[in-house]
């Protein structure tokens, strides 16, 4: 394929109810699109990236700036270009890893649709439904917060994970487990927001029986995780830390994970997810496949990664209305606790122009 142009769209998407982790509160989803455009066909791309560089370095205006002004010019002077090329045409930019999942994701979709082969067989997926999960955001109260799980488990979802964070883990993780009984899948995310020193306290969770605690301290601190994994019982999943192939087989070698996390947008591709997926699938450790609050678009995505057969646990691949009321795309929903795998060509999805128009704040063509 030849990269003819690329549109780049920011849409705004109103959430059904404010969702707060330890790094904030969103009651608005900022997303950035992208739409590339080749001499074969389009595509479609979803950066991960949020409004403010809170979960990663990476942030919404930022990440249409290094589209626009390296990533995209750089894949345009690839004369025969296909998803394989993309992350080596950007490796000499360092990081930004987000905006380039986002072009190589819409490059991907391109491709496939020409192919007419879909996301799930080309990443090698072998279910045609995928386990759900839903994250559950950080609550003013108890109450509250079991009312919440209650409506998710009341709707099918397979397993619950609770944000936690100082001052908010064990009473309400004691809360959920005493209501909702053992047979509960139930894990925790920490998104960063405790330190090695907190490790008896964080032993506390070990009673409640949990799936896993995810990324319980800073990003960077792999060597602490791994001292951590000796005081807690409960298995150590890393989210953040894990950025490429390389830094999940480091992270497990030097025993500071026991399950990984899969973004595709943190680790810069899908493709790259996949090495991942592989890597942990060698060494026998689990995954899982994240979610950033995406759109149909990418939950499709997600959805197709997540039957790949390394994806053992249920994901954050929940349906659509778990976080908006009108999605851009036609609606996932959930059956029986699953989400069925896309199966049309490419993404197997596309906006519906209306919808996207409605939640558009701002688009830029970029001809090449």
């Amino acid at each position: 394929m030849k990269l003819t142009g690329v549109e780049l769209r920011t849409i705004e998407m109103p959430l059904v109810a404010p969702f707060r982790t330890s790094f904030g509160t969103q009651t608005v989803r900022e997303i950035l699109l992208l739409r590339a455009v080749t001499d074969d066909g389009e595509g479609w791309g979803e950066c991960a990236a949020m409004s403010d560089p809170l979960y990663s370095s990476e942030y919404v205006s930022a990440s249409a700036d290094v589209l626009r002004t390296f990533l995209i010019p750089a894949l345009a002077a690839c004369e025969r270009l296909d998803a394989h090329q993309v992350a080596p045409a950007l490796q000499k930019f360092k990081g930004h890893r987000m905006a380039k999942a986002a072009l190589e994701m819409a490059v991907l979709d391109a491709e496939l649709r020409t192919r007419g082969v879909s996301f799930a067989r080309e990443l090698g997926a072998v279910h045609d439904q995928v386990p759900c999960g839903v994250s559950v955001g950080i609550m003013d109260t108890v109450p509250e917060l079991l009312e919440a799980v209650g409506g998710y488990v009341d709707a099918g979802y397979l397993r619950i994970k609770l944000k936690i964070q100082p001052g908010w883990d064990v009473e309400p993780v004691r809360a959920v487990r005493e209501r909702f009984g053992d047979d509960l899948l139930l894990q925790v995310d920490a998104n960063t927001a405790y330190t090695v020193a907190d490790a008896r306290h964080l032993a506390r969770l070990d009673p409640f029986d949990l799936l896993l605690i995810e990324q319980p301290l800073d990003e960077d601190d792999i060597l602490g995780h791994a001292e951590l994994a000796k005081t807690v019982r409960t298995p150590i999943c890393l989210d953040e830390s894990i950025t490429s192939a390389r830094s999940a087989a480091d992270a497990i070698a030097l025993g500071a994970c026991q399950i990984v996390n899969v973004k595709p947008g943190r680790v810069g591709g899908y493709l790259e997810a996949r090495r991942i997926h592989d890597v942990c699938a060698a060494h026998g450790i689990p995954v899982w496949c994240g979610g950033m609050l995406e759109t149909g678009l990418g939950r499709a995505a997600n959805v197709a990664l997540a039957a790949l057969p390394g994806f053992t646990l249920p994901g954050d691949t929940s349906a659509s209305d778990r976080y908006y009321r009108t999605d851009i795309t036609a609606p996932f929903q959930l059956d029986d606790g699953h989400l069925a795998v896309p199966t049309g060509p490419g993404l197997g999805v596309e906006p519906i122009p209306d919808l996207l128009e409605a939640v558009t704040v701002h688009t830029e063509w970029l001809p090449l």
